[in-house]
């Protein structure tokens, strides 16, 4: 009986294979599709349904791809080696060594537990039965979070070895995130934000759109189901009217087209849920002002009629400012290709146009997949294969130096999956760079030596700081020293001066090869120092060096003065081991500081809100707000007698409330050294306002030129302190910034 529950999905995978397909293809999938329904025979998922459906909804994504036929077999067989008694020897005698290594390649990827996969079958105990499982404990929460960095570390070490693999772990995302319903709500939550993170931007760095905007969809679904229901009604609501004036605008199109002398095929672009909601964000605009953005795609025979098509549609109507990129001419890093622009259309709204070749279109929905789907195998689809795979492969060459899982993550996030800015060389060379670099990740970029050796940048013929972010269309010029070395200050993270791994790699490189010693010494130096400013004596660092996983204080001394540990790390770890009471000896009488952030003001988030002082409020009593004349919402105990009194006389104006997230403060006094100059206190001020930090307690004294500053701020711990002290020592003019010790 299961075997025919599942034998309807299979009719419609083998009806799905792509046409060029041999009789020993087909015949390789259906020998696949047997072997995985015995070995998942009484196998469900959390759903309740045959877990085999899960394997053939795999295969049925991949043949999507029209990848060949040992991916599509190797999709049926994932799971095989990891859940079943089948072996990889077994898979290697019954389908080869291609399959072999594919299934191999997936099977590392989930070796470790299940907290990437989104699996969908039920935990089981040790005599094999369903166990429930239960959230996180938040002291397990950290190792979770470690087990999670490290598997997406070793699917990211992967990618590069072998993009077949990369495609059917997507795959195996996709559709575990089309029935992520069956999950419990806090796995739900966490996978969706793994999603949206980790895999849509990996299917967009291989170019994969129509797996891409799925995964985003279904992601934001999860993350942020109110919104998302949101924006769903709303584009239900006008679908008629959106679909009937596309058809009258393609219909315009061809016309318009036609009588140019020009054929393409013409068809309405879907505007994708989370797109939209990004869109919105990024233009600060609520949805009526970005719903009526309607968008065409033009699919023209070749490179010269898609510039025609553009400047026939210019010509005809009013193009709108800012809203063209040729994409042809300079393609993106992902190797897409197309022409974008917007104008005004004859009801005087904006019309969004993409124009491309058929060619580019193929590449825009299906990325590095399109290459198999040339039959014909051309030089110039390999050449395209090669490109593509090298590009990734240069933008993750730091990969065997990263051995941190957390920092390999971040580091992927910020190198390969973050938005690219292109970059001018003085002679005219353009640099491919991710978002928010600086000048010295610039320098590296060029070359290990002009990085080293960089003391300054000018950018568009201007001198500026090191840590200014590089934007598209910058053209900078490193100025070196003859003879030079990086600074360790590089690698602070709170100062913002390096921002991709590949820079700090080779950064980390130079200091490794400087002597043992000098770098204990440095090292701890530069743990002293810093312990010392933020006003933490006695330390055990024996234990410091344990939490860190060193075996002595030395090799942890070593490791910071290479740099391959940092000293915010060591502050954060130590923060974590230490209770915040006794860091900054708090007087017990003391209460949590509370600000009006926390807050939530039903329906009207984001509102001015202020404690009334008739009744005091704090975090834990039932409140209500009352709606001031021009000064937002006070918030009030229920039971205060002007509320009571208010319920009768101006009910209206009462509004529900309730207690967000409180975080508790500490307050920190700090000394700042520095020579005195205009603004120097508002550049302090507007620092700390920046972060968030309540100023307390303030104490200016200027003497001779030098301004001696003494401040109580709240901080929520030392990790925080730690940067704002950073930070301070940073501004112009600041010669010290360290915390006051008690006594």
């Amino acid at each position: 009986m299961k075997s025919s529950t599942a034998a309807i999905p299979l009719e419609k995978l083998i009806e799905q294979l792509p046409e060029q397909f041999t009789v020993a293809d087909r015949e390789l999938v259906q020998r696949a599709y047997r072997v995985a329904e015995e070995a998942h025979r009484e196998q469900k998922r959390n759903s309740g349904e045959p877990y085999i459906n899960h394997c053939i909804a795999v295969a049925s994504i991949l043949s999507d791809l029209k990848v060949p036929p040992e991916v599509i077999a190797a999709g049926l067989l994932h799971d095989t080696v990891e859940d079943t008694p089948i072996t990889l020897a077994d898979i290697r005698r019954d389908f080869g060594d291609t399959i072999k290594i594919l299934v191999d390649g997936v099977t590392k990827l989930t070796h470790l537990p299940r907290v990437s996969r989104g699996d969908q079958h039920p935990e089981k105990d040790e005599d094999g039965n369903n166990v429930e499982e239960k959230p996180i404990e938040p002291a397990l929460l950290g190792r979770k979070e470690d087990i999670v960095s490290e598997t997406l570390r070793k699917t990211f070490l992967a990618m590069g070895d072998d993009v077949r693999v990369i495609l059917i772990k997507l795959a195996d995302r996709l559709h575990n995130m089309r029935t992520l319903g069956h999950m419990p709500e806090y796995k739900r939550r966490r996978i969706a934000q793994e999603t949206l993170d980790i895999f849509a931007p990996l299917a967009n760095r291989l170019g994969i759109w129509q797996i891409k905007w799925e995964l985003e969809d279904l992601g934001f679904r999860y993350v942020n189901p109110e919104k998302y229901k949101e924006i769903a009604e709303l584009l239900t609501e006008k679908r008629p009217d959106r679909e009937a004036q596309l058809e009258t605008i393609k219909e315009n199109l061809v016309k318009l087209l036609e009588k140019n002398n020009i054929r393409a095929e013409v068809s309405g672009r879907p505007k994708h849920i989370y797109s939209i909601f990004k869109k919105m964000q990024k233009k600060g605009k609520p949805f009526d002002m970005v719903r009526d953005v309607r968008a065409v795609r033009l699919i023209v025979p070749d490179m010269p009629s898609c510039y025609a098509a553009l400047g026939v549609i210019h010509t005809t109507w009013r193009p709108i400012p800012g809203e063209f990129d040729d994409y042809i001419a300079a393609p993106k890093d992902n190797f897409y290709q197309s022409l974008h622009t917007a104008v005004i259309y004859d009801d005087k709204r904006p019309l969004e146009v993409q124009i491309r070749t058929s060619e580019m279109h193929l590449n825009a929905e299906y990325g590095i997949a399109a290459h198999w789907r040339y039959k014909e195998g051309t030089k110039h689809a390999d050449k395209n294969y090669e490109q593509r795979i090298n590009s990734l492969r240069t933008m993750m060459e730091w990969r065997s130096d990263v051995k941190d899982a957390a920092e390999f993550v971040e580091s992927m996030r910020s190198d390969v999956f973050q938005d690219r800015v292109y970059i001018f060389t003085p002679r005219g060379d353009i640099i491919d760079l991710p978002a928010g670099c600086t000048p010295i990740d610039f320098a590296y970029h060029v070359h290990t030596d002009i990085g080293h050796c960089c003391r300054g940048a000018r950018v568009n013929g201007k001198l500026v700081p090191l840590y200014q972010e590089l934007k598209t269309g910058d053209q900078v010029e490193i100025l070196t020293a003859k003879r030079g070395a990086p600074s360790r200050d590089w690698l602070n993270p709170n100062l913002g001066l390096v921002r991709t791994q590949r820079a700090r790699s080779k950064i980390k490189v130079w200091f490794k090869k400087q002597e043992d010693e000098q770098n204990l010494a440095q090292g701890r130096d530069t743990l002293e120092k810093e312990l010392q400013r933020l006003g933490l004596v006695d330390i055990n660092f024996e234990k410091m060096a344990r939490d860190l996983e060193f075996k002595t204080p030395d090799e942890m001394f070593i490791s910071l003065g290479n740099g391959d540990l940092s000293v915010s790390k060591i502050i954060k770890q130590f923060s974590q081991h230490e209770e915040a009471s006794d860091i900054f000896e708090v007087n017990p009488s003391s209460t949590p500081s509370t600000s009006t952030n926390a807050i939530e003001v039903v329906g009207l988030k984001g509102m001015l809100s202020s404690m009334a002082r008739c009744c005091n409020p704090m975090p834990g009593d039932q409140v209500v707000g009352f709606i001031t004349r021009g000064r937002g919402a006070t918030i009030h105990r229920q039971d205060c007698p002007n509320i009571l009194i208010l319920q009768t006389k101006e009910r209206e104006r009462l509004l529900q409330v309730g207690w967000g997230h409180v975080e508790r403060t500490y307050p920190v006094p700090i000394k700042i050294k520095a020579y005195d100059r205009q603004g120097l206190v508002s550049d302090i001020s507007n620092l700390l306002a920046d972060e968030n930090i309540n100023i307390a307690d303030v104490k200016v004294n200027v003497n001779r030129s030098m301004a001696d500053l003494r401040l109580v701020i709240e901080v929520k711990d030392l990790t925080q302190l730690s940067r704002i002290l950073t930070r301070i020592e940073n501004l112009p003019n600041v010669m010290e910034a360290h915390r006051i010790n008690p006594g």
